[in-house]
């Protein structure tokens, strides 16, 4: 798949981010994520990205990064489009990029660097460094210490005809409107902040009609049934869900940091898709937690394509 071509598909529809799956020890569970993508692939998303933040890309090692995307690509092939996530210090950043494209994914986002601080210069030596390092698409990823400024991505967009998508995790709406207001459709843009649902309907008003659902790897017919409202301007469906999920739902999963990927797990679990545990630093929610993720679940109804 060319750039182009992945920027045709992050241009619409509903993506998300499995999980990937642990056994009981914390070693990757291959047979267990295989069966997962097989569930997940059927109900509609126009792609899905592998090891990726709800797939704690960030806890994952270098030697079990490839056959990590190899799976998930070998397992969705003919049926949706895999883009992996890569991301870390910029050497191993290429390293991801490259397995990734050797694997057979169609792109990668390209995560945060992490810990320390960086100008704007330093920001594009880094993603240009990733660009020419693979042929495929690269979309990047707005959030935490890797903020972008519309000259920058400008610049880069110039440079790096594969840099294709961007994705904000912010939520900075002066800068999202900046942003777009710059580049146009020269990108693809994907709303990214934890639980996108909540932020749907305005980031879809700014030109970003297009985010991924961390929910989808529980409640996948939900996900899209509100993908669906937002894409139609069906308000009273959105309202519904709001209201009787997706906010008593995130109380409980601010209820300690690192939950935005704990909770999905538990709720993978709760549907009968156990995905194992997170690994550390993140925990797994407590017992009444469940219980109440549980009575949430159940209002929604069968989740059955």
């Amino acid at each position: 798949m060319n750039p182009q071509e992945l920027k045709t598909i992050m241009g619409s529809g509903l993506l998300s981010f499995p999980l990937t799956d642990f056994d009981a020890n914390g070693d990757f569970n291959k047979k267990g994520y295989e069966k997962r993508l097989e569930w997940l692939a059927p109900y509609g998303a126009s792609a899905l990205f592998a090891a990726g933040g709800t797939g704690e890309f960030f806890s994952l090692t270098g030697a079990e990064y490839p056959g990590i995307i190899k799976t998930a690509v070998d397992t969705c092939k003919g049926v949706v489009p895999i883009i992996a996530g890569a991301g870390g210090p910029t050497r191993f950043a290429i390293e991801c990029a490259q397995a990734a494209e050797k694997a057979g994914a169609h792109g990668i986002l390209l995560l945060p660097h992490y810990l320390t601080e960086a100008g704007q210069e330093g920001l594009a030596a880094h993603v240009e460094a990733v660009c020419k390092s693979v042929n495929f698409g690269v979309i990047i990823y707005n959030r935490g210490s890797t903020r972008f400024k519309p000259e920058t991505l400008a610049k880069l967009a110039e440079r790096n005809p594969n840099l294709v998508g961007f994705k904000d995790g912010i939520g900075d709406i002066e800068t999202m409107v900046a942003i777009y207001q710059r580049m146009g459709d020269r990108f693809a843009y994907l709303g990214g902040l934890p639980t996108a649902e909540v932020y749907a309907a305005a980031y879809k008003a700014m030109g970003t009609p297009v985010y991924s659902s961390a929910v989808f790897n529980f409640i996948p017919k939900t996900a899209m049934d509100f993908y669906h409202a937002v894409a139609n301007d069906d308000m009273a469906t959105q309202h519904r869900l709001l209201k009787d999920f997706f906010m008593p739902y995130l109380d409980l999963r601010n209820r300690t940091q690192g939950y935005a990927v704990s909770i999905i797990k538990a709720g993978a679990k709760i549907v009968g898709h156990d995905a194992g545990p997170v690994r550390t630093p993140l925990t797994d929610l407590k017992a009444d937690e469940m219980e109440m993720l549980k009575a949430l679940i159940d209002k929604l109804g069968p989740q059955g394509l």
